[in-house]
């Protein structure tokens, strides 16, 4: 689950900066940011302190620029990140500087505890806990807010020694989605690589063909062949010696046949290595799908088609794909890319499996997804009565499915479809807070649901006459898939027989 830079700077992109540039943190209960950044939490802080100590009232600040209570309220909770030129009106307004209140650090050591609970309860460990936030009170003694962050180090200390040795690729998960979360899924330096490549080959608008593909190809120095002995672990294979790329000669009723031939391309563009380990291989993966859904639903076109849907208060998804003439899942993903940066709409993502395995998820809109307590949401289960599982009981499966759904962190919509796979049916889903809705078609649909999870009481705990009578007799084998889930040895990729390739490409391989 990356574009040119955007066309409005948010603080959240400038304060994350560094983040971007460098390795992605471990994840655990709740990140600290680095010594060079600034996150919403101490943003808000120093807003904050500064009103307080200018004896300014959060209405006065509110009618200064121009702005409700409400909405200056979020900001100083760091539950709303302001865009650079709200910041520097709210800078003049306070007699400071934008810089100023981009420092890193808090404004007192009792700001910089209350930051500390804050983050905690915005973490896994929480969420994992079923405990709800509280609201830290100015009464609440430092001692106390000490015992509850001791409390709850200690909890996450013993979850990662618990799941330490196994648990590689969930590290790797949680690590990348924090990452894309904070940086709204979207990356400039992918849009770029794709507008170059557009450009090279001549696309002026419109569907991107086979052929143009194709042409990319070429335009890169590889000629595509299709062969009827590809390695079955296998969806292409590149002999980057001799310039070929080797395709099946039968596709997939369910892929998009370019998207092999743009994968590989990417990997070259990329400039990808044998990944060394889970999270090098998880990153390429990422990098290449977002890479090539970039090619085919190119940003400015997209952004254009995106925002005269919105201005018409008409976003669909089947409408998405038809337009640009692609999957359902690769234009859902895409709009997860451009829905934030372009768009300013928040946005949650995921794929899940017809047993209720989470496949994918990505959010920035503050849904709260199952998570282990290293904050991993790959291979957790999704609530039932969450759109994404209610839609595997739809009859009518040629059309969207909507549905609104009150949860612990509020009310969101979503829009979901069932996608075939060898592994079994998928949904995909995108989904966006209430007050976004406004903004989609579908939005008048009638079906609601209510979910409590993580309350066991929701749907995770079968009912007491149920579990008494089956709980000592039965043995039921899973069917989940979990290829994502697995450890990742050194020097491999996963699923793929190295033999059988290189005894393809040695076959294969152009003669004198």
């Amino acid at each position: 689950m990356v574009t040119a830079d955007r066309a409005h700077a948010s603080i959240q992109h400038a304060s994350h900066a560094a983040y971007a540039a460098a390795p992605a943190r471990a994840v655990g209960a709740a990140p600290d940011p680095g010594p060079d950044e600034v996150d919403a939490l101490t943003l808000g802080r120093r807003i904050r302190d500064r009103r307080l100590a200018a004896g300014m009232t959060l209405g006065r600040l509110a009618a200064a620029i121009d702005r409700a209570p409400s909405q200056v309220s979020a900001i100083e909770n760091g539950k709303r990140e302001p865009r650079l030129s709200m910041l520097r009106t709210i800078a003049l307004a306070l007699g400071t500087t934008a810089d100023e209140l981009l420092r890193p650090d808090a404004p007192s050591e009792r700001a910089a505890l209350e930051i500390a609970v804050e983050r905690a309860q915005r973490g896994p460990v929480f969420a994992a806990l079923g405990l709800d936030p509280f609201r830290v009170a100015k009464t609440m003694s430092d001692q106390t807010l000490q015992t509850i962050l001791s409390l709850h180090n200690e909890i996450d200390r013993l979850h990662r020694e618990r799941a330490a040795t196994p648990e590689e690729a969930r590290r790797a998960n949680a690590q990348l989605r924090a990452e894309m979360r904070a940086r709204d899924n979207f990356y400039p330096e992918l849009e770029a690589k794709a507008a170059e490549l557009l450009e090279a080959v001549g696309h002026t608008g419109g569907p991107v063909s086979h052929q143009l593909v194709a042409d990319m190809a070429s335009h890169l120095g590889y000629s595509l062949h299709y062969v009827g002995d590809l390695p079955h672990s296998t969806r292409s294979v590149t002999d980057k010696r001799h310039g070929r790329i080797y395709l099946p000669t039968q596709q997939s009723p369910s892929r998009d046949s370019r998207s092999p031939i743009l994968q590989a391309l990417a990997s070259h563009l990329l400039d990808h290595e044998e990944p060394a380990n889970y999270g090098a291989f998880l990153r390429q993966r990422i990098e290449t799908n977002y890479l090539t859904a970039a090619i085919l639903l190119p940003e400015q076109a997209a952004v254009r088609y995106l925002t005269e849907a919105k201005n018409l208060r008409r976003i669909s998804m089947e409408e998405l794909r038809d337009h640009f003439a692609v999957s359902y899942e690769t234009a859902a993903h895409r709009f997860t890319n451009l829905a934030t940066a372009r768009l300013d709409i928040p946005v949650h993502f995921m794929k899940v499996h017809e047993s209720g395995t989470i496949i994918k998820a990505y959010e920035n809109d503050s849904v709260r997804f199952p998570s282990d307590a290293l904050g991993a949401v790959e291979g957790t289960t999704v609530c039932r009565n969450w759109t994404a599982r209610t839609v595997f009981d739809v009859e009518d499966r040629f059309s969207p499915w909507y549905q609104y759904t009150d949860t612990s962190s509020g009310t969101f919509w979503c829009t979901s479809r069932i996608e075939k796979a060898k592994e079994g049916e998928y949904s995909v889903s995108v989904g966006v807070p209430f007050e976004h809705v406004k903004w989609f078609r579908g939005r008048e649909t009638p079906h609601r649901a209510v979910s409590r999870c993580p309350d066991e009481s929701c749907c995770r705990r079968a009912p007491d006459e149920l579990a008494g009578k089956w709980a000592d007799a039965s043995w039921p084998a899973a069917r989940t898939p979990t290829s994502l889930l697995a450890a990742l040895p050194t020097g491999t990729f996963p699923g793929v027989d190295q033999t059988e390739v290189y005894q393809f490409l040695e076959a294969h391989a152009p003669r004198g």
